[in-house]
């Protein structure tokens, strides 16, 4: 009884099938996959709102500008020397959501917020409101000329967008 053993030549034919084989269907599968990741790429439209440059030096003092990122109203509040002095002062004030003004500005006389309201999403009106910053008339949330709770129903302050300033009047939103 004799066996049959595989040659060399017979392995290395088989083995080379098998790899063969295999980089065909590897590259069969990246084909069939790559199309189905691409398209959850954000398209142009949805980059180019990824950030916004705004001209802010016509906006006069005292005047609030909304302007549209992602799809949100932006606040950009041009303080008064009045509203700087009055927001620093109310650093220490009991707030729901407690924070200094500094720590929402980059520089005092520009606040820049995103303009819902963190109750339920309503549009505060601007130089309203006991502290004449923002008043969500929808359940009455009153906001300070630092975007932050004073009063109602809304848990936290009005929130920064990341932003930076380009030059002394230009500034980029996201």
């Amino acid at each position: 009884m004799s066996t049959a053993t595989p040659s060399t030549d017979e392995t290395s034919r088989r083995d080379f099938l098998y790899v063969a084989t295999g980089s065909v269907a590897a590259v069969g599968a990246v084909s069939v996959l790559w199309p189905l990741i691409s398209q959850m790429n954000p398209d142009a439209s949805t980059l180019a709102m990824a950030s916004s440059e705004i001209d802010i030096g016509a906006i006069p003092a005292g005047q609030i500008v909304t302007v549209k990122w992602r799809g949100k109203p932006v606040f950009i509040r041009h303080r008064t020397p009045e509203e700087i002095k009055a927001a620093q002062g109310d650093d220490n004030a009991s707030m729901p959501d407690p924070a200094t003004d500094k720590s929402r500005v980059q520089k005092p006389e520009w606040l820049i917020v995103i303009g819902v309201c963190t109750h339920l999403g309503c549009i505060p009106l601007g130089n309203q409101g006991e502290y004449n910053g923002w008043f969500c008339p929808c359940h009455g949330s009153v906001y300070d000329t630092s975007g932050r709770i004073r009063k109602g129903p809304a848990p936290r302050n009005l929130d920064v967008p990341p932003y930076a300033f380009l030059t002394d009047t230009k500034v980029k939103i996201g």
